[in-house]
């Protein structure tokens, strides 16, 4: 499941970097440009860390990031679909990615604080 996790979370950055690239070219659209590259590619970053985890809580902490991280981008990704700057079509099959793994972060955190916790 981690090495799954780790190439959709790669494929899912660079998903979101294919749209900062289609995102036209002035003020607000180069700001949410910024942050959502840097959310986006975060979520990888983060997760591998975790993945590197020494103990449950240090797992647990470097996995709030990669939720905190996921759940951004999907705001900016909403962003996008609200100005209507690209594709809606091609943009909700790239939500709907981030969204289910959001969705896995926020079980597998559970668990994992579940176990910890008692």
């Amino acid at each position: 499941m981690a090495e799954e996790l780790k190439h959709r979370t790669k494929l899912f950055a660079l998903s979101i970097l294919e749209v900062v690239e289609r995102l036209p070219f002035h003020t607000s659209a180069k700001v949410v440009s910024y942050q959502i590259a840097k959310s986006a590619t975060s979520v990888g970053a983060n997760y591998r860390a975790a993945c590197r985890a020494r103990s449950d809580r240090e797992f647990i902490a470097k996995m709030e990031i990669v939720l905190e991280e996921a759940d951004e981008t999907l705001y900016w990704l909403e962003i996008i679909q609200a100005r209507e700057w690209i594709d809606k079509q091609w943009l909700e099959t790239i939500w709907k990615e981030g969204n289910e793994l959001t969705s896995i972060f926020v079980s597998t955190l559970k668990k994992v604080k579940a176990r910890v916790n008692g």
